[in-house]
Order: structure tokens, then C-alpha cells, then sequence
């Protein structure tokens, strides 16, 4: 060994240290990473500065919408779109950054084309008289007089829910079951937004049609399916 060469327990400390700097480095570029959940306030506060009736609303209401009963009971899942949301991204950053960050592009993505309609094409729903003070009868008069019945088509809330559920088909390693939970409960959040009256079928189709259309941007056109539906698929090529 050359004079005055570092033996190897005397470079143990060195190397220690240099990969304890580095995982330090790593989980603090991770952290970092959460502040992507910043853009949310953001949109939120533009969301709120277009929903107005300034420029005029059109109702795009058809008969069919017309005919969808009003159900209090589905403003539960309408309010659970809030956790939904957050503990998904959350998780997303927990299990895959990539999948994570796309999903927010998407949505941030998404949210200002939306927030391009209101200002050009402003939309609204009519709404129903509310009668009684149940519960859930004070948490749809909570949610109305929060926000006021426009910025509707496409809906923020069908568009967030559908890139979540699209981008969480993207994560590897999750069992059947955490993906039809994940299906699920993002179908229920859907269907709330019509039956509780803040959206109408058009506003759903539309946000649907933009989640897919800025998940195939950012992914590709190859979408995992959930594993039950890859089988059947399978068996159906071979048969």
C-alpha cells in the first residue's frame, strides 16, 4: 500500500458519512417535493374569483338532468372528495414521485383550461329549494352558500377525482383491492356532483374527456387496468 494511503478503516468514517449526507440530501428533495401541493391554494383562489355571474351564465340543463332526483345522502361522498384528494397525492408521493407529480401537473393542467371556459363560457345549475334541517340537509345548505352555482362546466370536482383514479392505475404493486377502493369511492365522489345537484351530465362527460385526454399526454395511451379486468381480458384473447 502506497505511503500515506488511507487504509480501509480509516476511510469507514468518510464513507459514512458521505452516504448519510447523501440520504439526507435524498429525503430532503423528497419533502420538497410535497410542495407541489401548493398549487392548490392557488387554483383555488382563482376558482373562486371566476365564480360569478358577471359575464353571463348559460344552463346546458337537459331533461334527463332534469329528471335525476335530488339525494342528500350522496353529499357525503361529495365531501369526501376533499380527503380523497390529499390522502391520494399524498400516498402517490409516498409510493411513486413520478406518478405523484403527474398527477398534479394534470390537474393544475386541467383546472386552468376549466378556468378558460368559465371566463369565456360560463356556465350554471339550477338548484334545487332545500327543505327540512337534517344533517345532511345543513351540509348541502353549507356546501351551496360556500359556493355559488357556477364555474360548472367542465367540474373541478370530476376532473380531480378521474385524474386521481387514472393516475392511481398507473402505480405498481397495488393489489385488486386497493385499486377497485381507490374506483370506488372516486365513482361515488362522480356521481355525488349530479345527484346533489352542483353538476349535470354534460359537466361530467366534459371533465371525464379532459382528465383522459391530459392522462394520455402525460403517460401515454397504455392505461393499466385493474388486475380482476387484465384476466378476463387475457382469457377472452385466448378463447
Amino acid at each position: 500500500m502506497p505511503v500515506g494511503t488511507p487504509t480501509r478503516t480509516e476511510q469507514a468514517p468518510n464513507l459514512i458519512y458521505k452516504e448519510g449526507f447523501a440520504m439526507s440530501e435524498n429525503k430532503l428533495s423528497r419533502k420538497r417535493d410535497l410542495l407541489g401541493l401548493l398549487a392548490f391554494p392557488v387554483l383555488g383562489l382563482i376558482y373562486g374569483w371566476l365564480n360569478n355571474n358577471h359575464q353571463g351564465a348559460v344552463a346546458l340543463s337537459t331533461e334527463f338532468d332534469n329528471s335525476i332526483p335530488f339525494l342528500s345522502i350522496f353529499i357525503i361522498p361529495y365531501i369526501t372528495w376533499y380527503a380523497y384528494i390529499v390522502c391520494y397525492l399524498i400516498y402517490f408521493w409516498r409510493k411513486s414521485v413520478s406518478v405523484y407529480w403527474k398527477t398534479i401537473i394534470a390537474i393544475t393542467l386541467g383546472e386552468v383550461i376549466c378556468f378558460f371556459i368559465y371566463y369565456f363560457f360560463q356556465t350554471t345549475v339550477p338548484r334545487p329549494r332545500l327543505s327540512g334541517d337534517g344533517l345532511l340537509i345543513q351540509l348541502v345548505s353549507l356546501i351551496y352558500s360556500n359556493d355559488e352555482p357556477y364555474n360548472c362546466f367542465p367540474s373541478i370536482h370530476v376532473l380531480t377525482t378521474s385524474a386521481v383514479m387514472l393516475s392511481f392505475l398507473k402505480l405498481k404493486g397495488e393489489s385488486t383491492v386497493q385499486q377497485y377502493i381507490c374506483l370506488f369511492i372516486g365513482s361515488l365522489i362522480i356521481l355525488s356532483t349530479i345527484f346533489v345537484k352542483q353538476h349535470i351530465v354534460y359537466d361530467v362527460l366534459g371533465s371525464i374527456a379532459l382528465s383522459i385526454s391530459l392522462n394520455t399526454l402525460l403517460y401515454g395511451s397504455k392505461q393499466r387496468m385493474p388486475k380482476v379486468g387484465r384476466k378476463k381480458q387475457e382469457e377472452y384473447q385466448t378463447n
